[in-house]
C-alpha cells in the first residue's frame, strides 16, 4: 500500500493533481483545500494517500496531512457516504471543522458540502460521534475518551492504518494511556494498545 507520495507537482485540475516521483505520474483525487496547499506546477509536494480498489477501479485520494486523510477514512465508513462526498465536505471545512460539527452535531455544518443533504449529514453526525468517540481528537462518547496527547493521536492513526476500527483504536489507546500515564513514548503506547485490542 502506498501511504505517502513525495516528488514534483506536475498538474493539477479541479478535484485532482498528478504527483511525478522520479519519472512516474502519479494521479491523486484531491479535496480543493489539499490543492491549495500544494501549490504551483513544478513545486516539490508530499501529499498522504489512501488506496481505493473497487471490482472496476485503483484509485489513489491525496491529502496535505495525514489528519485530513484519517478524516477522509472515517467519513467514508458512514453509509451513503463514498470518496467524492468525503473530499466535498474536506473540500469547505478542515479536520479540525469537521470534528468541531460533529463534537457539536451540527448537521447544518456538514450539509454545506455539494452532494451533501440533511438526513446524509445528520447520519454522518450520528455515526461518527458514536464510532469515533471523536476519535482523533478530543471529546467523549460511552465513557470513552480519546486521548489527547499527541502521542495517544498518533498511536490511534498507526491503530487505523493497521485496520482496527475507529472505536476500537481509540478504545485501545484510551485503556493503554490510562496504564502507562503521562509521557509515554508512541512506541509504548502502540504496543501496549495492540495487547488491550487483542484480548
Amino acid at each position: 500500500m502506498i501511504a505517502h507520495l513525495t516528488g514534483t507537482l506536475a498538474a493539477s485540475g479541479a478535484d485532482h493533481a498528478v504527483i511525478d516521483v522520479n519519472g512516474v505520474g502519479y494521479l491523486v483525487g484531491a479535496s480543493a483545500k489539499t490543492l491549495e496547499k500544494l501549490g504551483i506546477i513544478g513545486d516539490q509536494v508530499t501529499v498522504h494517500t489512501e488506496m481505493l480498489v473497487s471490482e472496476d477501479s485503483i484509485r489513489l485520494m491525496g491529502f496535505a496531512s495525514a489528519e485530513e486523510r484519517d478524516w477522509f477514512r472515517l467519513l467514508t465508513s458512514v453509509q451513503g457516504v463514498g470518496a467524492k462526498v468525503a473530499l466535498a465536505i474536506l473540500s469547505i471545512l478542515a479536520p479540525a471543522e469537521v470534528q468541531g460539527a460533529i463534537a457539536r452535531a451540527d448537521s447544518a455544518m456538514i450539509a454545506r458540502a455539494n452532494g451533501v443533504g440533511p438526513k446524509l449529514a445528520q447520519r454522518i453526525c450520528n455515526e461518527l460521534k458514536d464510532k469515533a468517540g471523536i476519535a482523533l481528537g478530543g471529546g467523549t462518547e460511552a465513557g470513552v475518551a480519546a486521548p489527547a496527547a499527541a502521542a495517544a493521536q498518533d498511536a490511534v492513526s498507526a491503530l487505523l492504518n493497521l485496520g482496527f476500527k475507529p472505536a476500537e483504536a481509540s478504545a485501545a489507546v484510551k485503556a493503554a494511556d490510562d496504564e502507562l500515564g503521562a509521557g509515554a513514548s508512541l512506541d509504548a503506547l502502540v504496543r501496549l494498545a495492540l495487547r488491550k485490542a487483542a484480548k
